[in-house]
Order: structure tokens, then sequence, then C-alpha cells
């Protein structure tokens, strides 16, 4: 497999309020995420490249659910089915997704102005986490799975950087 390398893009310099850093650094690894994922060839998207059964495509497709869930309060049933892709997505579908819910979820953030006060989200029947405690989860699980996805795109086409 030919290697291809992007040029590594540094960490972000933001502002020095709490919230523009971790507003900055969880951008900067949702964009990491994408990256990896947009352009991947099938089927080796969906592959599992680890005998987990993790796989490139249901990595982004997990991390959908995590921001819709967190910022937008949808309810996830089956966390696990949530790291497969359906079968007729294609990975412009899924990273349009997942653009999408990133979108709504920074709308939601646009209006959070105290880090100490829950997520400002719809669900019934269950507390919200701190606007800071969301953040934190996000970067974590976020640059997590980016670090997955970069042994993942490496495995399938060579591709590395950020």
């Amino acid at each position: 497999m030919p290697a291809t390398s992007r040029r590594d893009t540094p960490p972000p310099r933001t502002g020095s309020g709490e919230t523009e850093v971790l507003r900055g650094f969880l951008d900067y690894l949702r964009a990491s995420i994408a990256a990896k994922v947009d352009g991947a060839p099938e089927p080796q998207v969906r592959t599992a490249g680890v005998p987990s059964g993790t796989n490139l495509l249901g990595l982004l497709n997990h991390l959908t659910f995590v921001e819709r869930a967190t910022f937008l309060g949808d309810k996830v049933t089956d966390w696990k089915a949530t790291f497969h892709a359906a079968p007729a997505d294609s990975v412009a579908d899924v990273v349009d997704r997942y653009r999408q819910a990133v979108k709504h979820a920074n709308d939601v953030l646009d209006g959070c102005t105290d880090l100490g006060a829950p997520v400002p989200r719809p669900r019934q029947g269950s507390a919200a986490p701190s606007v800071r405690w969301a953040l934190t989860h996000l970067i974590e699980e976020t640059g997590r799975h980016a670090g997955h996805a970069d042994i993942l795109r490496e495995l399938i086409d060579g591709a590395t950087g950020r």
C-alpha cells in the first residue's frame, strides 16, 4: 500500500479563557477524526481492523451518537450498535452526518455562558451534565477514537497525519 501523508496540524492556539480552550481543542479533534474518515476507500473503511471489530467508519458513526446524546439530548439504547454504520451509508453520508451533529452541538454550546451550568438539552428523565463536564468528556472520547482512527487509516491505505 502506498503511504500518503497529510501535514500534521498543530494543536490550536486558543484564547486564554477556559471555554475557548476547551472548545478549541474539541473542534481540533473533531476536524482530525472527520478528516481521517473522509475519502477512505470502501469496503476497507467499514472492515474491522482489529479483533474487537472496530472499523474506521464505525468510529465516526459512534461519535455522531455521542455528540447528539451529550449536547442534543438524544437517547441511545444500544451503544454497541453505534459502532457500525448502516450498509447503505456511504463514507460521505457518515462524515456529513457527523459534521451536522457537530454543527448542532456547537449551536447549543454557543448559548452556554456558564461552564458550571447543565447542558440545556431536552432529554427528559435524566439530569444533564455540566457544560464543563460535557466538553471534557467529548475531548476525551473524540481524542481516544481519533487515535484509533489514526491507526486504522494507516492500516487501510498508509495515510498518516492529522
